[in-house]
Formats: structure tokens, sequence, C-alpha cells
């Protein structure tokens, strides 16, 4: 096992420090982990069972990384203008 170093501004030492029971490592290794595993899918187009695995347990998927579509955005777009009801609460949304 490797272990790694990494500098931080002391405004970040201090952020980290208000949640002592984050395993700060842990953390580390999964963002590099996601990182490989993303740049090994957008190089391939392949998982392998490992990398799902891995996945399917931090409950992470490549699809949350990936660019929006621009149909997609297009699509957004055309609902946002579309009809619109204000309700006041939640129980005028089940009156008949």
């Amino acid at each position: 096992m490797v272990n790694v170093v990494l500098t931080v501004s002391d405004h970040v030492k201090n952020e980290i420090g208000l949640f002592p029971w984050v395993n700060w490592s842990e953390v580390a290794r999964e963002e590099v982990l996601k990182k490989a595993i993303f740049e090994r899918y957008l190089k391939t187009r392949r998982l392998t069972d490992e990398d799902w695995e891995f996945c399917e347990k931090i409950d992470w998927h490549l699809v949350d990384e990936l660019p929006l579509k621009d149909e997609f955005i297009k699509r957004l777009k055309e609902a946002e203008k579309g009809r619109f009801v204000k309700v006041e609460s939640l129980d005028e949304l089940f009156e008949e």
C-alpha cells in the first residue's frame, strides 16, 4: 500500500477538522477510483465486473458524470416554457 500526502489550504484543513468521523483516506481513494473507472470507460466504452461492483457499492454511476446531450437540454428548456399551476400547499394538488 502506498501513502499519499496532500497539501491543502488552512481553510480546507479547518473544514476537514469539522468532520472527525469521516475517513478522508477512504473518500480520497474512492474519488481516485471513480476517476480511473471513468477515464477507462471513456476510452473503451466498457466496464469490468470489478468496476461495476465498485460503482454499485458506492451507488455511483458513470452516467452521472457524462454531460447532458443537446437534445435533452432543448427538451428541458421547452418544458420550462410550459403551463404551470401555482399552488399554496400540497393539499391543493389533491383537491377535486
